[in-house]
């Protein structure tokens, strides 16, 4: 894993190859948050970007990402508790696979392979956190009526539930090699990092709308994607409206884990998705800050 925290210079749509890619023509056209860029392709991404199957083939690869946070948090807060830096990196990695499934879920039907090997990450300059998301695979699953169905790369689903179950059945895989390869360097236990998985994949769908101004869309797609059958997550999406004081609700959820953020000195409180955080206080907060 590398530690050098600089940009890599953008790249366009085109597959390795240089043919068109429709992965990459999908994610060229994504409207992402100033903090987040994606790429898709092995020739978009640098050596300051580290792949999926890199940290999970060797482990200690987790452990140096955790020392970088801990000095970090310990510039900026004082104290690195290790719950704190377990909690942070458990998240952000499964932020990868989850941010690149359901992004290209919503604005586009497609379910791209988010196997390790085809996933990867840059961390931001400054800060251990990631700025930078990546496909280096280019075959896709997608619906009948998808624009480019009959391309070499393209697999067709029959409908939008077969294409949601396969988005669940990839992402899981991802978080099972994860679990296996994370669980041991630290005391989270297997239940809290599968709870980790169930709260990024409902998240990201859930931000996904949030980004592309369909809030309601991705609340719907997260729904689709959980189903009625939790496992192997520990459970089925936790988004639920909070009446607003304009009179318009508002989405919230419930954490299935933590990022141990209110073990941090000086932390005023813990997350209000938090599981700490009982369902009166967690409306009470949505409705005065909106979120």
């Amino acid at each position: 894993m590398t530690t050098a925290f600089r940009r890599s210079a953008p790249r366009g749509p085109a597959g390795d190859d240089g043919a068109p890619s429709p992965l990459a023509e999908s994610i060229a056209r994504l409207d992402l948050p100033p903090w987040l860029e994606a790429r898709h392709g092995d020739a978009s991404i640098g050596t300051d970007w580290s792949r999926c199957s890199s940290l999970l083939d060797d482990p200690t690869a987790f452990t140096r990402w955790r020392d970088v946070l801990g000095g970090w948090l310990i510039e900026n807060y004082g104290a690195a508790p290790e719950r704190t830096t377990a909690g942070y990196v458990m998240s952000w990695y499964l932020s990868v696979p989850g941010y690149l499934g359901a992004l290209l879920f919503h604005t586009a039907r497609r379910v791209p392979s988010l196997r390790p090997e085809h996933t990867a990450f840059r961390m931001a300059a400054g800060r251990p956190h990631l700025d930078g998301i990546a496909l280096t695979g280019r075959d896709f699953a997608c619906l009948p009526d998808d624009p480019d169905s009959d391309h070499p790369a393209a697999t067709v689903v029959g409908d939008e539930q077969a294409l949601a179950t396969l988005l669940r059945a990839r992402f899981a895989g991802h978080a099972a090699r994860f679990v296996a390869a994370y669980a041991p360097g630290t005391r989270l236990g297997r239940r809290m990092l599968w709870a980790a998985a169930t709260d990024v994949l409902d998240t990201t769908l859930w931000l996904s709308g949030q980004m592309c101004g369909d809030e309601d869309g991705g609340v719907a797609d997260a729904a689709l994607v959980f189903g009625t059958e939790a496992e192997p997550f520990t459970a089925l999406s936790t988004m639920y409206r909070v009446p607003g004081p304009d009179g318009g609700d508002r989405w919230t959820r419930r954490r299935e884990s933590c990022c141990f953020h209110y073990a941090l000195p000086g932390s005023p409180q813990a997350c209000t998705t938090c599981p700490r955080v009982g369902t009166e206080e967690r409306a009470r907060r949505v409705r005065e800050t909106g979120g």
